[in-house]
């Protein structure tokens, strides 16, 4: 089973918000970055240390290969 932990998440959403920067007087993150905010909290919360890739929602898998792939 293939997982994700807990920093690489997090490098993920930074990149995300790197290339396509929080807009708006709220501040709202990128369609990728959010997708991937919500089993960043969930680990946090749950005190997770890795998270299967199988429970990411399809979007949220997308942005994390397009992360994987920019790393080289």
């Amino acid at each position: 089973m293939q997982t994700i932990s807990l920093n690489e998440l997090e490098a993920a959403i930074n990149y995300w918000r790197q290339h396509n920067p929080s807009v708006g007087e709220e501040m709202r993150l990128c369609k990728e970055a959010s997708s991937l905010a919500t089993p960043y909290a969930r680990m946090i919360i749950e005190h997770l240390t890795e998270l299967p890739l199988n429970e990411l929602s399809d979007r949220a898998r997308e942005a994390l290969s397009v992360w994987q792939k920019s790393r080289g």
